[in-house]
């Protein structure tokens, strides 16, 4: 309903009101208000002179007078019949009316409104649950990129040019399809106009689409975990390079029709050489697609995403990295131990457990092995025998508190409490496995049992 020229009629002055208010500003030049004002909202739209006050007392006839003048009403007092009364008016005038919280009289109801103007989105219930519309929205909401304004009126700003350039409906159709599902669209949502226009051209002219790779931390394990800029490219990507780290419910948030490349290590197959991994992503990425290179954690916490960067970009690659929640913050959280606490752990160090190639542990163990601080240990699983050792050879004492965390995060976390002492039976006997991540220092002492996210 167009309402830039027309007039609309507010009679209620509370918070119900206040909520409708927020609908009509910025969509409706002239909004009268008629009753007792107690919103502190309305009294500042009305004050700045945006709304009209029409007066505290709802007389039926003031309200019948009023109605000729409106092109639609609200009402929304705290009074039922009252409600009715006024509904029953503005039907008999011809006037949409909608009553707050009554679909029975109301000839018109407002869904739960997106606004990313000039995008937007409505979802309704017809009226039989708005609290599920408003969390409906909220959901929606939240997959929605924060530039989706930016982007949509940069395709407005560009259509009136590209109509004249060609005539042809459907090369211009196609040509926006490729640029909503290339880089063009990423660019526009970034506010880089000019790269935008220049990917536009592209598209317009056939000229092939360039590729690029997204590096993203998947968390955890969690799908909850993952963020909003996760969640856009995994529903972007045209292809996904995974390993074991990644769960099936994760995967399940992927575009359904993307082709997923498995580069891990899993029984009966060696890992994929990381050379291999990198010729693979440029390779696609060469050949004008969009790359998920999807990640346990963070790709920059031991997740060799330095590595990958480093290739890609040297071979001309566009490479984009998305963070993600890194297992020792993850699982912290959700086993309910602090990787720092101010009476026992000042620092937190991440370190590696990975060996090398003869079987060994080449680290720093001096600095290690001190108390006042916190010590995650990523793939210390394998290792766990000589972790424990060479931290008591270098100081700690045997009675040091130490826990691991299996499958950290997920529906089937298990967390196992021991100390440096006892930690490597108590995997062996209990049978541990990946991906675990090993915590060692006096917090785990301060582990309280707490709800998972």
């Amino acid at each position: 309903m167009r309402l830039d020229d027309a007039r609309a009629l507010l009679i209620g002055g509370g918070q119900v009101a206040a909520n409708k208010l927020r609908l009509l500003l910025g969509r409706c030049h002239d909004i009268a208000v008629l009753g007792a004002i107690s919103d502190p909202e309305i009294t500042q739209a009305v004050a700045s002179g945006r709304v009209t006050h029409l007066g505290d007392a709802i007389e039926l006839e003031s309200v019948r007078t009023l109605l000729p003048q409106m092109r639609l009403v609200f009402a929304a007092t705290d009074e039922f019949d009252l409600n009715r009364e006024i509904a029953a008016l503005a039907r008999a005038a011809g006037v949409a009316i909608c009553v707050v919280d009554d679909q029975e009289p109301s000839t018109f109801i407002t869904p739960a409104i997106i606004d990313r103007t000039p995008v937007q989105i409505a979802i309704s219930t017809n009226g039989a649950a708005p609290v599920l519309a408003r969390r409906l929205r909220t959901q929606i909401e939240a997959l929605l990129p924060d530039g989706l304004s930016r982007l949509a009126r940069f395709m407005q700003a560009q259509r009136s040019w590209i109509k004249k350039t060609q005539p042809d409906t459907l090369i211009r159709r196609r040509a926006w399809e490729n640029f909503v599902d290339g880089r063009g669209a990423e660019q526009a949502l970034r506010g880089e106009e000019g790269a935008a226009r220049k990917s536009l051209e592209d598209a317009l002219n056939a000229v092939p689409r360039q590729g690029e790779v997204w590096l993203v931390g998947a968390g955890p394990g969690d799908p909850d975990l993952l963020t909003l800029a996760a969640l856009r490219l995994m529903s972007n990507a045209d292809s996904v390079l995974y390993d074991q780290l990644i769960p099936p419910a994760i995967m399940d948030r992927v575009r359904r029709d993307a082709e997923r490349v498995f580069v891990g290590k899993k029984r009966s197959h060696h890992i994929l050489p990381q050379d291999n991994i990198n010729e693979e992503l440029i390779r696609r990425a060469k050949a004008g697609e969009r790359v998920l290179r999807l990640k346990g954690g963070d790709p920059f916490i031991f997740g060799r995403g330095g590595e990958e960067m480093e290739a890609l970009v040297d071979a001309g690659v566009t490479v984009r990295v998305i963070p993600g929640i890194t297992a020792a913050s993850g699982c912290g959280a959700a086993s309910g131990i602090p990787l720092t606490h101010r009476d026992c752990a000042q620092s937190c160090i991440f370190v590696t457990g990975h060996a090398r190639a003869d079987g060994t542990l080449n680290l720093d163990w001096p600095s290690l092995a001190k108390k006042g601080q916190t010590l995650a240990i990523y793939m210390g699983l394998s290792p766990m025998a000589d972790l424990c050792a060479q931290l008591q050879a270098h100081g700690l004492p045997a009675d040091w508190p130490a826990a691991v965390i299996e499958h950290g995060t997920r529906a089937d976390q298990r967390v196992h409490v021991a100390t440096l002492g006892t930690l490597p039976a108590l995997v062996a006997e209990r049978g541990v496995v990946s991906p675990a991540l090993t915590l060692v220092g006096e917090v785990v002492n301060h582990r309280r049992e707490i709800h998972q996210f």
